[in-house]
């Protein structure tokens, strides 16, 4: 077997790794980062409008999902959808939101794993490499192999940095991700405000309707 070949394929493989874990994390970065500016314009314009789903609200245009998702539902709290409606259309959107903020994630969480195993292989590849090529040559020098095996080793040592960074990428991430879902939580459940026609029974219907909802990722109810 071409063991050199092999450990330099490991090679390539954990800088595409690399490359790839910094692209999730500055991508996912920016993506949060804008989902929760806007989050926050649109508290603001809920807070200084005297109807919570008013047509300024039911106007706007901002192709973000967290907008775009929004403006749904305020458009079925105009038109007086039931509450059955409002409620399943409200887990519908906190869904379809958190797929949308947490997508990619799972990209970092396969580097955190695989990295380490992969810089193991590579390892694995070089110390054969080395043995072989000191047995064709017939040499028994141990300044030989040592200095093999140390090369050897950049690969582990590779993977277990590039394993803590992508740790350390999706602690951040995640627990943007989870602030992002929680204001908007608190989005929808500022437009669920009760109306006055509205009942406290009925009204306590929607309000339940996000905690149901919640994925498996950070958003359990505390």
């Amino acid at each position: 077997m071409n063991y050199e070949l092999f450990h330099a394929i490991t090679f390539d493989v954990l800088y595409g790794c690399i490359a790839l874990l910094a692209f999730v994390i500055v991508e996912r970065g920016i993506y949060l980062s804008y989902v929760g500016w806007r989050i926050r314009r649109l508290v603001a314009i809920i807070d200084r409008a005297k109807d919570p789903a008013g047509k300024e609200l039911r106007a706007l245009s901002w192709a973000d999902p967290a907008s775009r998702a929004i403006v749904r539902y305020a458009q079925a709290v105009a038109t007086c959808a039931t509450r059955e409606q409002l409620e399943d259309l409200c887990s519908a959107l906190f869904i379809t939101i958190d797929k949308k903020v947490s997508g990619r994630l799972w990209i970092l969480d396969t580097i955190i794993t695989a990295a380490p195993l992969l810089g193991l292989l590579g390892t694995i590849f070089g110390i054969m490499e080395t043995f072989n090529a000191l047995s064709a040559g017939g040499v028994s020098d141990s300044a030989a192999v040592s200095r093999g095996i140390g090369t050897a080793l950049i690969a582990t040592a590779i993977g277990i940095a590039t394993a803590l960074l992508g740790l350390l990428g999706n602690g951040v991430l995640g627990r943007v991700t989870h602030v992002v879902m929680e204001d908007f939580k608190v989005l929808l459940l500022s437009l669920s405000a009760p109306r006055p026609a509205e009942s406290h029974g009925e009204a306590s219907a929607i309000h339940a309707a996000v905690p149901i909802a919640t994925p498996r990722r950070g958003m359990a109810e505390r």
